[in-house]
């Protein structure tokens, strides 16, 4: 989440109670969790684990729970619960706002465009020119979609990250303060689900089309001319490049990168990064030849065991 206008470093502190260490002028221009973090971001740490990670990242401003030497040319937060401040922050710069109409009268809707009836447009919304957003599609507060979109009946488009905490027996939710961003000529199908980014944005490439029943995690971006079947999911932080076909029901792991142009086979499972421009199969997924050859060796196993019996 972008911070306009920027924030100083001692405005910061004091909304949190805080000490910090560093100019109190330091600037902060956004507000993000470490995977997405750019120079200018603040962010958090609450573990020995990864502090190395977090100070060494690209954000310039940690919220850390121990007092450590502050690296060159940035500024530490020093708090005894980082996570709780992190969330205190985020619903600071950006609360949740009560809606008080069906399309919200913050809301920009270009030249062209068709709502069926039964469309929720939230606050803070911006759709572009000559898109048809079919019934009851939901479409959450600061999501921006751009030109000859398609959405389906049922759909929701910004809902919250599935992103939580342990604490202590129970979890703690991460407050969702990113947008989902759908460029040109993009098509989704019904009934599916676009979780905004964490504190980020989930972003959904230009002429990239969707089946039905969806699911997109957190964070994830989406490129170009993309090509997804029913019931594919994506977990959060997901990169997938352009012209990737995910046919129906792969299921894709967190953290990881779909290369350009690969096609992934139905049912599969994704646990680790693909290369593009191949075929996969399987769960875990392989090569499509590699893992053909390895069922077809598989079904041979009964009537080996039985020429090693006599």
């Amino acid at each position: 989440m972008k911070l306009t206008p920027s924030k100083k470093l001692n405005e910061i502190a004091s909304l949190i109670g805080c000490e910090f260490e560093g100019s109190p002028d330091f600037k902060i221009t956004g507000i993000n969790e470490i995977h997405k973090v750019e120079p200018g971001d603040l962010t958090f740490v609450d573990h020995p684990k990864y502090y190395d990670k977090a100070l060494n990242s690209a954000a310039t401003t940690i919220i850390i729970n121990k007092k450590v030497p502050c690296p060159v040319g940035k500024t530490l937060i020093f708090s005894e619960n980082p996570f709780q401040d992190y969330n205190k922050l985020t619903l600071h710069f950006r609360p949740f706002e009560k809606a008080t109409a069906p399309v919200s009268a913050t809301a920009q809707v270009g030249e062209g465009t068709v709502l069926q009836p039964n469309v929720f447009v939230g606050n803070n919304v911006s759709i572009g020119k000559n898109c048809i957003i079919h019934a009851n599609v939901s479409i959450y507060d600061h999501c921006v979609i751009g030109d000859n979109v398609i959405i389906h009946s049922g759909t929701v488009i910004g809902s919250d990250a599935f992103y939580m905490k342990k604490e202590n027996s129970s979890y703690q939710k991460w407050n969702s303060c990113g947008r989902v961003i759908i460029h040109n000529n993009v098509e989704i199908g019904a009934n599916c689900t676009i979780d905004r980014g964490v504190s980020g944005d989930t972003v959904i490439g230009e002429g990239t089309k969707m089946d039905n029943l969806i699911q997109i995690g957190h964070d994830t971006v989406i490129g170009k001319n993309c090509l997804f079947a029913s019931q594919v999911g994506i977990a959060g932080v997901v990169i997938i490049e352009d012209d990737v076909i995910l046919w129906g029901q792969v299921g894709v792991q967190k953290d990881l990168t779909i290369g350009k142009g690969a096609v992934v086979l139905g049912q599969s499972g994704l646990a680790k990064s693909i290369e593009g421009n191949k075929i996969w199969f399987g769960s875990p997924v392989r090569e499509a030849r590699e893992k053909m050859k390895e069922l077809a060796l598989i079904k041979q196993l009964p009537s080996i065991i039985e020429k090693l019996k006599r």
